[in-house]
This record gives C-alpha cells, structure tokens and sequence, in this order.
C-alpha cells in the first residue's frame, strides 16, 4: 500500500474527528433519523477508527523490526558459505561433492549456474527457430535461502566435513539455520498481523453504509439538509474531505 495512501487513512479519521465536534456544537438540534448518523454512533466511530490506526502503526513498526533483524542475520550469510566453499575444496572431498557444495552456494548466493546468453547467442537461436526463454537461476528469497542451507548443511554431513574451525563445523551451521528459520518466521507472522490490522481498519472505514467515509458522506447531506446548503453550519462541514483508498 502506498504512503499516499497510507497518509489519506489517517487524514480521513482526522477529518471524520473534525465532523464529529462540529455536530456536538449542533446539540440537539441535530437529529437524524438513521442510526448510524447519530452523534453516539459517530462518536464510536471515531474512537474505533483512531484504535485500528494505531494497531496499524504498530504492526508495521513490529514488521519493521523483524524485517531488519532478518536482513541483518542474512547478511553475513554469503562470505560464510565463501568460507565453506574455499574450505571443502581444500579437504578430501571428491571433486563431485566440491562441485556440488559450490551449486547450492551459487543459489544461496544467488549467482547464475550458468552464463548469461549473450545479444549474438540469443539471434542465433532465434534464427535457428528456436524459443529463447531465459528465466534467472537466482533462488534468493529467504525461503529458498533456508532451503538451500539445509540442503548445503545436508550434503556436507554425508560428505564427512569437518574442518578445524568451529564456525564452519555443521553443528555451528545447524544452530544457525535453527535462527534464521526463527527470524524468518518472525517476520511472517507480523506480516500476517499487519495485514489483518490493515483489513481491521478499512473494514472501519470503507464498508459500504457502515463504513467512516460512507456515514461522513450521510451526515454531511443531513446537515445541508438540516441547515441549508448556504448555511455557516454546512459551511463548516462541506470541506472535509474523505476518500475511499481500499
């Protein structure tokens, strides 16, 4: 969701706010027969929707966080499998286990199994009639980067790996990719609660009837109603904005 809209949110419950106290001026003069355009009932509204602002502000600084904490524990993760591959080419491994250890770091890195065609490669078998369709071998979300660990940390146990270094032992890496799961797991699940604090507030404020900008729209015709079009009340009101943004 975009920060424009994002800000239009908060502006719409700020605006809706800024109603609300124009109709407590009207005391009891103002009186709709609809429940929803009573002033309690705005009243409600207006609280409900200030909370479900803050739930999402909140989310989203949790979200946040976790994402960070991620990114950083991922980071240091490609100069680490630099290190594995320089160490298991340097131990009595078979050259087709090095190679394979090199593969799965090639995807964890992210770095193509094989050569980018070139401009002359590609004409070439369009001219031989034959489909280009190159799809990058880059497997770099996190998902497939824990994947890819355990499968690298997998294959360097049945290989017998077992290097002086302490960090680069298959103990270290398993309790390694015990974290990084956790902390990926972490960020799923304040995405989840974004979302659905997300899906909380626009419920709020755009179901159709119930919803913040359908009953400001409604109690802004009650009071032209009320007072007249070219009234200071309606005056008062007419300029508040509030736009649908779900």
């Amino acid at each position: 969701m975009s920060s424009t809209s994002e800000t239009g949110h908060a502006k719409n419950v700020a605006n809706f706010a800024t109603l609300h106290t124009f109709i407590l001026g009207y005391g009891e003069a103002y009186n709709p027969s609809k429940e929803s355009l009573k002033a309690a009932m705005i009243q409600g509204l207006v609280t409900s929707s200030q909370n479900s602002l803050e739930l999402v502000n909140t989310a989203e600084a949790a979200n946040k966080v976790a994402s960070d904490v991620r990114r950083n524990a991922f980071d240091p993760l490609s100069a680490l499998c630099s290190r594995i591959s320089g160490a298991i080419e340097a131990s009595d491994a078979l050259p087709q286990t090095v190679e394979g250890v090199k593969a799965i770091i090639r995807k964890i890195r992210g770095v193509r199994t094989s050569s980018k065609l070139t401009d002359e490669e590609k004409a070439a078998l369009i001219a031989a009639g034959k489909e280009v369709n190159e799809i990058s071998a880059a497997q770099t979300s996190f998902d497939n980067r824990i994947d890819n660990l355990d499968k690298l940390i997998k294959l360097l146990v049945a290989a017998g790996f077992n290097p002086n270094e302490a960090e680069l032992k298959t103990e270290a890496l398993n309790t390694l990719l015990a974290r990084l799961k956790a902390l990926n797991a972490d960020v799923v699940s304040s995405e989840a609660n974004l979302k659905n604090a997300r899906l909380q507030r626009n419920q709020l404020l755009y179901t159709d009837e119930t919803g913040l900008v359908d009953v400001a729209a409604k109690a802004k015709s009650y009071i032209k109603s009320l007072f007249g079009a070219s009234s200071v009340q309606y005056n008062q009101v007419s300029g508040l904005e509030f736009r649908a943004y779900n």
